[in-house]
């Protein structure tokens, strides 16, 4: 009886997977399996055309030179060259190999500053004046081009009258670099009257010391005028 029942639950097990007198396959017919595979072709061919419509769409109010939306900060970004650790620059003057990665650091990020490249790649304007460069009609003034900044600027931190850049005699150098704020023109009058003109400021550094605060370290923070 065991091995009759098995080979009829093995029976009905194959019939189910295909039936040859009705021509059904795991239970439907072809004609049934057909409309399945139609219906979940048109809807999937549906969900992807309205997925690529959306991102059209999309696309289409997107600028690929100026963000759509901008949320302005108060201040724009500010980092500092050489990084540090935890943003702070600590060396000794008589040990060489503590303050020359600094150094190596400061060429590295100034080489593309180089007169020569400057001229090459960016335009010279002149002084005093918003270099704005507008759209003519319709035709996009893309990229924009940027200003000349020549590493001879920054003098004694340019590195090229001081390799050491100022390390060697205990006065280093730290170069504050801005993140481009786009509409920011420094020296005109904003909302509420104020002048964008972001300044630096310098001061000792608060830190809590037990259950007193102290201040015996420069801290550099950036704020608008």
């Amino acid at each position: 009886m065991a091995k009759e029942d098995e080979k009829k639950e093995s029976g009905d097990w194959k019939e189910f997977f295909w039936n040859p007198r009705t021509h059904e396959l795991l239970g439907r017919t072809a004609s049934s399996w057909g409309l399945i595979l139609l219906f979940y072709l048109v809807f999937y061919t549906f969900l992807a055309g309205m997925f690529c419509l959306t991102m059209y769409v999309m696309l289409l109010t997107l600028d690929d030179y100026k963000p759509t939306w901008q949320d302005r900060l108060a201040t724009p970004g500010m980092m500092i060259r050489p990084k540090g650790e935890a943003l702070e620059i600590t060396y000794s003057i008589d040990q060489t190999e503590s303050w020359d990665t600094y150094v190596q650091a400061l060429e590295n990020f100034l080489a593309p500053y180089n007169n020569s490249q400057q001229a090459m790649n960016n335009d010279d304007c002149p002084q005093d004046k918003y270099f704005i460069q507008e759209d003519s009609g319709e035709v996009r003034n893309n990229p924009k081009r940027s200003c000349q900044f020549n590493r001879t600027i920054l003098e004694d931190c340019s590195g090229l009258t001081d390799r050491t850049y100022g390390y060697q005699d205990g006065k280093p150098c730290v170069l504050i670099k801005l993140n481009r704020v786009i509409g920011m023109t420094p020296g005109k009058r904003g909302e509420n009257n104020n002048i964008q003109a972001p300044f630096v400021t310098c001061g000792a550094k608060r830190y809590k010391a037990g259950d007193e605060w102290v201040r015996n370290r420069l801290e550099y923070t950036l704020s608008f005028q």
